[in-house]
């Protein structure tokens, strides 16, 4: 029975201890840097893309307007007036008319 009692008592003595709570101790040294990883492989080039098709055809472009017509010419100027005529040829002297045997009357010039 002796040991029954110590065996109690050790186990209520650590029963106890857990409810205590101490202050943290120094900190350990510091862990030592892993090592760097391997490098990874270089990835495969992609494929070249297929070639565009060929464009549409433009449409016909659209009929020009038919173009304005030409305004009225202008009035000529009027004729230069024609030059004057010639003097007509000098008329013929009348023939000499008979003379009867009357009597002659004299006419004074004015």
């Amino acid at each position: 029975m002796n040991y029954s009692n110590l065996i109690a008592a050790t186990l209520t003595t650590f029963a106890l201890t857990a409810c205590f709570t101490l202050p943290a101790g120094p900190a350990g040294p510091q862990g030592a840097t892993g090592g760097t990883g391997a490098q990874g492989n270089t990835g495969n080039t992609g494929y070249t893309g297929a070639t565009g098709g060929t464009g549409a055809t433009g449409g016909t472009g659209a009929t020009g307007s038919t173009g304005a017509s030409g305004g009225t010419g202008a009035t000529g100027d009027t004729g230069a007036t024609g030059s004057t005529g010639s003097t007509g040829a000098r008329g013929s002297t009348g023939a000499k008319g008979a003379t009867t045997g009357g009597t002659v009357v004299v006419v004074p010039a004015r």
